[in-house]
């Protein structure tokens, strides 16, 4: 702590003190300290593995950018650690969603949706910026650069290793493996399948997304909705975006069903914003084959991430945070979800054999709605 403390201090140019720490994982140690003349500021250590390494070469690299998040007020690539303004105690989009405001729960839909949307908008013309800093910190030669950026590591929760490689064409292999663990046969075309939807990673529509914008990671101010954590921040399709507004939060512990309606209306105020940087998206035909090749990955994301480790019990999505649904609840709504996903039929008759020879057993009640529209 007191090393943290010194180096922070030196990155700020103030002394710090009185440390509170604010939780942060595995990977990273975050504290709010004062300064001499009693303002607060946030301080973000990281562990010295490679994932938490790559974190903070992402999050420095976004923070640098100034489209998003907290100000950065100092950066130590050695030890490492960022140094942030405190952007204090606001209640997040999950605190809302698990509350008993419907209102406030729909106004932090639409803010987050839409906040969302004007940061990929504004970041169009940031893209070589980003792929520069984030070389300067990661400390990469310029020839390891490649396509303008360096390779696409990013860490999502899930537990998916961070590699230098694109995380998306991971995902067939794994399935397959663990289907044949679990006794499912594949069905034919279902690797051609999985290659279609893998396209997703290499569309014509790119922007900026602090990466894990779950809604734990999305503070309501005041001021407007203000994001937190950019560790797995990166350029990649808005469609991967838009199905966070349609599944809804497709790689996220704070998960239940929204009212009928609710996932469109906060898709087309995201829509809106990604329209005016790509009007091909205004086409109905162009944003729902998007979208539903994104369902497809975030489904197979968290299949392959959460079905080990229930096989044989169920398990809480979030350790302490109640109420929370089960990964086993999870599961089965996404899978029943991505069975309706006819353009891809062998994708969509894996998902009914799993809900048949998996999840038919499984004593787990449906996936209710959020509390703060009545669960």
């Amino acid at each position: 702590m007191e090393a943290i403390l010194r180096a922070a201090s030196e990155a700020a140019g103030v002394k710090l003190s009185e440390p509170v720490d604010l939780g942060g994982n595995p990977r990273t140690t975050v504290l709010r300290c004062r300064t001499a003349d009693g303002d607060s500021v946030v301080v973000k250590a990281y562990a010295a593995d490679p994932d938490a390494l790559r974190g903070f070469t992402a999050e420095a690299a976004a923070l640098s950018l100034g489209l998003a998040g907290p100000g950065l007020l100092g950066v130590d690539p050695a030890v490492p650690l960022l140094v942030m303004t405190d952007l204090g105690t606001a209640p997040t989009l999950a605190d809302v969603l698990l509350g008993d405001d419907p209102e406030a729960a729909v106004d932090g839909l639409l803010a987050w949706a839409g906040g969302l949307g004007r940061l990929a908008a504004a970041s169009m013309p940031r893209r070589a910026d980003f792929a520069e800093l984030r070389a300067r910190y990661g400390g990469l030669p310029a020839d390891q650069v490649r396509d303008g950026e360096p390779p696409a590591d990013r860490a999502r929760y899930g537990g998916l290793p961070v590699e230098d490689e694109p995380w998306i064409p991971e995902l067939a292999p794994r399935l397959l493996a663990l289907l044949d663990e679990v006794g499912v046969a594949a069905p034919p075309g279902l690797a051609e399948d999985l290659a279609l939807v893998a396209t997703v990673d290499h569309d014509e529509y790119p922007a900026f997304t602090p990466g894990d914008t779950c809604p734990d990671n999305n503070l309501l101010t005041p001021g407007g909705l203000r994001l937190i954590d950019f560790e797995s921040a990166a350029y990649e399709s808005v469609f991967l975006t838009a199905a966070y507004c349609r599944m809804p939060f497709s790689s996220c512990w704070c998960v239940f069903t929204l009212p009928d309606g609710m996932a469109e209306k906060i898709e087309e105020v995201y829509r809106a914003e990604v329209v005016t940087i790509y009007p091909a998206l205004a086409d109905d035909a162009v944003w729902h084959a998007g979208v539903r090749r994104a369902v497809a990955v975030w489904t197979t994301h968290m299949t392959v991430f959460l079905l080990p480790r229930v096989m044989e019990e169920d398990r809480f999505m979030h350790r302490t945070r109640r109420p929370v649904p089960t990964m086993r609840q999870v599961l089965r709504h996404r899978w029943e979800m991505a069975s309706a996903l006819t353009e891809f039929p062998a994708f969509a008759e894996t998902m009914r054999l799993l809900l048949r020879e998996v999840a038919g057993p499984w004593k787990v009640t449906p996936l209710p709605g959020y509390p703060a529209f009545g669960g």
